[in-house]
């Protein structure tokens, strides 16, 4: 691997069990006091909301770490960057072979939710669509409500001969064009 690269590129760092917060904490405090923001862009540690039921019955939503013992940097890659970052307090390493990071794929970004992207979509409420990504992949239906700030639709489809609406991301669907051959549609 060369020495440096020129671009920021995302990586992901190993750390102890329970430590994610306080290296994500420890990079941020490294960025600033070494002046490293045009070398290190982005710290972060991916997690999802979900709700649990306590003992008592009441529901409570919880920030929850969508993988354990990892943080995913995004950084222009120098050995000097490496040795500060893999010298940080909490973190094992980066992942990769014998510790030497490799940058991860723009799917793999994509599906860790890293970055933001505004999908060029032009859904509408109504649009058939496939569903090509994700647990449902290969279901087809019509969308029957959309949001813009999530990017995600809410499409009906039919699962087990029932109708049910489910959420799903832009980038797992696609728009079933108009003079593709019509799919009939099972009844309700």
């Amino acid at each position: 691997m060369a020495t440096t690269d020129s671009e920021p590129k995302w990586y992901i760092l190993h750390t102890y069990s329970g430590y994610e917060a306080m290296v994500k904490d420890s990079l941020e405090r490294l960025i600033e006091n070494n002046n490293l923001s045009d070398s290190i862009v982005d710290v972060k540690i991916p997690t999802e909301q979900t709700i649990e039921e306590k003992a008592n019955g009441k529901k409570k939503v919880v920030e929850r770490k969508l993988l354990p013992c990892y943080v995913f940097i995004k950084m222009v890659y120098s050995n000097q960057l490496w040795y500060l970052v893999t010298n940080t307090r909490g973190v094992t390493g980066f992942v990769g072979p014998q510790g030497r990071p490799i940058p991860m794929k723009e799917e793999e970004i994509r599906k860790m939710r890293l970055e933001d992207y505004v999908a060029d979509a032009d859904f509408r409420v109504g649009d058939r669509v496939s569903i090509d990504n994700g647990p449902l992949e290969g279901f087809i239906g019509t969308i029957k409500e959309i949001n813009e700030q999530t990017q995600r639709a809410k499409v009906n489809i039919t699962m087990f001969g029932r109708s049910q609406d489910v959420e799903v991301e832009y980038v797992q669907m696609q728009k079933i064009s108009e003079d593709a051959v019509e799919i009939p549609a099972e009844e309700e």
